[in-house]
C-alpha cells in the first residue's frame, strides 16, 4: 500500500504530514477528540484558567487605578502647596465677587478627596472580593466535575 492511500480514512493525515515535513508536531488542542469526558475535562480546565486570568486582570486594573489616583493626589497636593506659598507671599487673602476668601473651598478639598478615595477603594475591594468568590466557586465546580468523572 502506498503512503498516499494510508491516510485516506484520516481527515487530518494531510495536515499531519505537512506539519511533520516541517519538523513540527500537530498541537494537542487542534487534534479533535470524540471522547465527551475528555472534552468536559478540557473545558473545566480552561474555565479555571479563564477565571484565574479574570481575577488577575481585575487586580491589575485595580492597581492601575489606585496608582492613577495616587499620582493625581500628589500632583494636586503639589499645586495646592504652590498656591499656598503664593498666597502667603501676597500677604492678603484675595476675595472673589461674593466676598468669600479664595481659599475657602481649598480648605474642604482634602476632606472631599479623602471621601471620594474611600468610596472608590471600597468599590474596588468589593469587586475584587466578588471576583475572588466567583473564581473559588468556578474552581470548586470544576474540581467537583473532575472528581465525579474520575469516580466513574
Amino acid at each position: 500500500m502506498s503512503q498516499e492511500n494510508m491516510g485516506a480514512g484520516d481527515p487530518l493525515a494531510m495536515l499531519r504530514k505537512m506539519w511533520g515535513n516541517m519538523g513540527l508536531n500537530l498541537p494537542g488542542m487542534v487534534v479533535p477528540t470524540f471522547d465527551c469526558e475528555e472534552l468536559e475535562k478540557r473545558i473545566a480546565d480552561l474555565k479555571a484558567v479563564e477565571a484565574w486570568l479574570s481575577m488577575n486582570l481585575s487586580m491589575l486594573q485595580m492597581t492601575i487605578r489606585s496608582m492613577e489616583m495616587q499620582n493625581a493626589t500628589l500632583r494636586t497636593v503639589k499645586v495646592m502647596g504652590e498656591m499656598a506659598s503664593n498666597a502667603a507671599e501676597g500677604g492678603q487673602a484675595k476675595t472673589d465677587a461674593t466676598g468669600k476668601e479664595a481659599g475657602a473651598e481649598a480648605q474642604i478639598w482634602p476632606l472631599m478627596l479623602m471621601q471620594q478615595l474611600q468610596e472608590y477603594m471600597k468599590r474596588q475591594a468589593d469587586a475584587a472580593t466578588e471576583a475572588k468568590d466567583e473564581i473559588k466557586a468556578k474552581t470548586a465546580q470544576a474540581g467537583a466535575t473532575g472528581r465525579k468523572k474520575d469516580a466513574k
